[in-house]
């Protein structure tokens, strides 16, 4: 009975000192010898104190090198940090969607660190493995080029073993299909400005699309969707696919040659991936002395500041921004205090078509 009473106490002592950050993530504890010593009992007794507290999860042991404090316990305390990573920080829509996130943090008394990948996956796996050497209670987080196999599904798992809730918004990658996330119906946006163009008479319609990500191909199935239900053909020559890296000069110089060609391939509308491959359309069509809507109806995606400003004012899809980022809030919210119990963790937003003068309406 004595020697229960002396492991329990001992697992008790380095539980509480571990808890209390006393000993520390990473920590390598004192060997078996010495804190044999210390608490003045048997190896024995020490190595039966360590087993628990291992199978516990608070230390693990490493063959020929010691006992460490585990980094599980980094997360064990609530740091009121949300951590948010998104593809891009300072233009377009991402501004907004911050807002909304900080004002369901905020008011629950949450700080948020910003993490920014520029839509680079080496850059994600960076900001997720700097995150988990932090104190951290969730993640918000926007991946990069999410129609690509993830290739850093480790940290996800880690993540999960640390019992660190994430959501992902705008995308979601193919392996994690099953993860809380906060989406767009992008197909559906895709389908409402096809279907658009095509009730204002246009037939021959070009299609603009990021093939890296999710948003991208869904928009391209809307496109396709809805030229089938017109019983307009689909012409794999009349859709422009651009990467990351080259958007912000394929669409542009893509359409400058489509105009160019329009003789050998006729074209009167075109869906594009979002308004600001619209834009580069539109300023296409301005320097190549092409009228918009007269000649060619443009539609964009998002409704972000840029369509209603820009010199054509875009027909565009809804993406309600700040209210997408204060659902993730709240999910995420629900998951760090319910856990496995939430229910409905993925969300998918109904969009809808705003009518502007580039269709000519």
């Amino acid at each position: 009975m004595e020697k229960k009473l002396k492991y329990v106490d001992i697992c008790e002592d380095l539980r509480s000192r571990i808890l209390e950050v006393k000993i520390k993530p990473g920590d390598k504890l004192p060997s078996e010898n010495e804190l044999s010593a210390r608490y003045g009992v048997s190896r024995q007794t020490v190595r039966k104190a360590l087993e628990i507290l291992q199978n516990e999860g608070y230390i693990y042991a490493e063959h020929g090198r010691g006992t460490f404090c585990s980094e599980l316990m980094r997360h064990r305390k609530q740091s009121k940090n949300i951590a948010v990573i998104t593809t891009y920080l300072s233009d377009y829509i991402f501004p907004r969607v911050i807002q909304g996130i900080d004002w369901v943090l905020t008011d629950n008394g949450y700080s948020i660190l910003l993490k920014n990948t520029k839509n680079s996956r080496g850059m994600e796996a960076k900001c997720l493995e700097e995150l988990l050497q932090k104190d951290i209670d969730g993640v918000i987080i926007e991946p990069s080029k999410s129609q690509i196999m993830c290739r850093h599904t480790n940290l996800y798992s880690m993540l999960d073993s640390y019992k660190i809730p994430y959501v992902f918004i705008q995308g979601i990658y193919a392996q994690m299909k099953d993860k809380p996330c906060i989406l767009m119906d992008d197909c559906r946006g895709g389908y409402l400005v096809t279907e658009h163009l095509i009730a204002q008479g246009k037939r021959d319609i070009i299609g603009m699309f990021k093939a890296d990500d999710t948003q991208g191909q869904q928009r391209h199935k809307g496109y396709v969707q809805a030229l089938q239900a017109a019983g307009i053909p689909y012409d794999p020559d009349k859709v422009v696919w651009f990467y990351t890296e080259d958007r912000k000069s394929h669409p542009y110089e893509k359409m400058k040659q489509l105009i160019d060609e329009r003789g050998q391939l006729f074209f009167d509308g075109v869906v594009c991936y979002n308004d600001q491959i619209a834009l580069q359309v539109l300023r296409a069509m301005e320097e190549k002395g092409v009228d918009c809507p007269g000649e060619i109806a443009v539609t964009g995606y998002d409704d972000s500041y840029l369509a209603s400003t820009c010199r054509v004012p875009l027909t565009t899809v809804t993406h309600p921004q700040e209210r997408l980022g204060q659902m993730a809030a709240e999910l995420l919210l629900r998951l760090i205090r319910e856990g496995d119990q939430v229910q409905d963790t993925q969300i998918v937003i109904e969009p809808g078509l705003v009518v502007r003068k580039s269709t000519g309406m």
